[in-house]
Parts: structure tokens; C-alpha cells; sequence
């Protein structure tokens, strides 16, 4: 299954990362002498399954842009840069949705998702990471976690879908992104009984698929990763700091 990309990259340098970087938009902010965006296109570009790439940006990210990508630009919402990537890939079966955050991001765990992906008979994926498997690669990291009857998962930064749903589904889209780092506003969407579930950690994965799934009019589902680099995004000044000295320390290694 080969897809195409859509990288959001649109949010301007407005919030906690302005005490790190002086950069207009948050996708130009330099790791390791490298900007954000770079990151996540470079590992989308070394993916076989990848095939189109468009970036959901400002023009003044155009230059930062290694060849090979379309520049679509951005609006003034997640939610209308979501719509104009899905837009400009409207004939894609299914677009893989980036955020131009996860520096740590690489082709390994593209493939995996795209292949557990591949297995289940779906249009909406997501992917969540349980809080082991992030713990054991980035415990200093401090992420948004819900407690389900399997375990304790935070979601990835991407999500594999068709075009057409995102179009189908603006209002409900727009709410979902609004309250994204709330989980229990996003509760309250599922309706009284699966908030109650939620709070008293009762909750299902199979019942959230399923309430997910009727509120979308289509099916969705989550997928389980083991890599959490999909979900460790960089929005805050001790993630920021986090990135620099993973990413100092690979790149020491290499020259040494």
C-alpha cells in the first residue's frame, strides 16, 4: 500500500516555544542546526511507501524545503490546513497526516504503522503509544496520557485516512482538533455513558473504536505502536531542550 503525505505545517511561533527560538513559524525552529519540518520530510522522503509529499505551510518555509515536496499554503486554523492538504490530494485512496513536529521520526516506524495499517480493513487510523513503551525510550518526556482497560496509551502525530472523510467531516474534525490535547473534553463528545467509563478507567479500546466509529460515519481504529517517536512531538521548552541533546548526541556519535 502506497500513500501520499500531507505535513502540517502551519503554526506560527506564537506559544511556549517563543522562549526558545525567535523563528516566526514553529516548523523553521532549528534541532540540531536542522528546522523541525526537515526532520519529518526527510523520513517521509526515505519511506518506499511514501509517494507525494505536500506541506501545508507558509511561503516563508519554502526555502527550508528540501526538493521533491508541493508548498500548499497554509490557513489560519489545524483545521483548514488539514482540509487544504486533503484538498490538494483529493484523488489519494488514503493521505498519511504528519505534524512537522517529531523530529524524531524515521522510516521504521512509518513502515510499521503503514503495515499494521495494512492488516485491518478500515479509513480512519491512528495511532496510540503505550506509556511503557514511551518511558522506555524518552522517560523525561512529559505526554498527555488515557487510561483504557488495556493499559495506558498518549496518541502518535499522524493519522492515515481518505481525503474524502476529512471533507465529510468538518465539524466534528474541527472540535477534535480544538480539544486534542484535552482527553476529557474529548470524552464528553463520546456521549454521558463513555465519559462515565472514562473516568472510572473502564473504558475500552473496542468501545472507544466503536463510538469513534458511529460518531465519524465510517471506521476507524486505533493501532497499537511500538516506536514512540511518532507521538514525541516538540511544543515546549523542555521538549525543545529534550530534541537538542538526543539529537546533539546521535549526531556526536556519528563523527566520532
Amino acid at each position: 500500500m502506497k500513500v501520499d503525505a500531507i505535513i502540517l505545517a502551519g503554526a506560527a511561533n506564537t506559544g511556549r516555544l517563543q522562549d526558545v527560538s525567535s523563528e516566526k513559524y514553529e516548523a523553521a525552529i532549528p534541532i540540531g542546526g536542522k528546522p523541525l519540518v526537515k526532520y519529518v520530510v526527510e523520513a517521509l522522503q526515505s519511506t518506499p511507501r511514501i509517494r507525494e509529499i505536500v506541506v501545508v505551510g507558509p511561503k516563508e518555509i519554502a526555502s527550508i524545503l528540501p526538493s521533491g515536496v508541493r508548498l500548499v499554503e497554509s490557513g489560519p486554523t489545524l483545521t483548514s490546513n488539514v482540509l487544504l492538504g486533503a484538498e490538494a490530494l483529493k484523488h489519494s485512496p488514503k493521505v498519511l497526516i504528519v505534524t512537522s513536529d517529531i523530529p524524531f521520526i524515521h522510516k521504521e516506524a512509518i513502515e510499521d504503522f503503514l503495515d499494521r495499517c495494512a492488516e485491518l480493513d478500515a479509513e480512519v487510523y491512528y495511532p496510540i503509544i503505550s506509556k511503557e513503551a514511551n518511558d522506555q525510550v524518552y522517560p523525561d518526556c512529559v505526554r498527555t496520557y488515557v487510561k483504557l482497560k488495556e493499559g495506558v496509551f498518549t496518541g502518535g502525530n499522524m493519522v492515515l485516512v481518505s481525503p474524502s472523510v476529512l471533507a465529510n467531516s468538518k465539524v466534528l474534525l474541527d472540535r477534535v482538533l480544538t480539544l486534542r490535547k484535552k482527553p476529557w473534553k474529548l470524552a464528553q463528545l463520546l456521549g454521558f455513558s463513555f465519559m462515565l467509563k472514562f473516568f472510572m478507567q473502564r473504558l475500552s479500546l473496542a468501545e472507544l473504536e466503536k463510538r469513534v466509529s458511529q460518531l465519524l460515519g465510517v471506521k476507524g481504529v486505533a493501532i497499537i505502536s511500538p516506536y514512540p517517536e511518532i507521538g514525541t512531538d516538540v511544543d515546549k521548552p523542555s521538549d525543545f531542550e529534550l530534541a537538542e541533546r538526543v539529537i546533539g548526541a546521535v549526531r556526536g556519535s556519528r563523527e566520532a
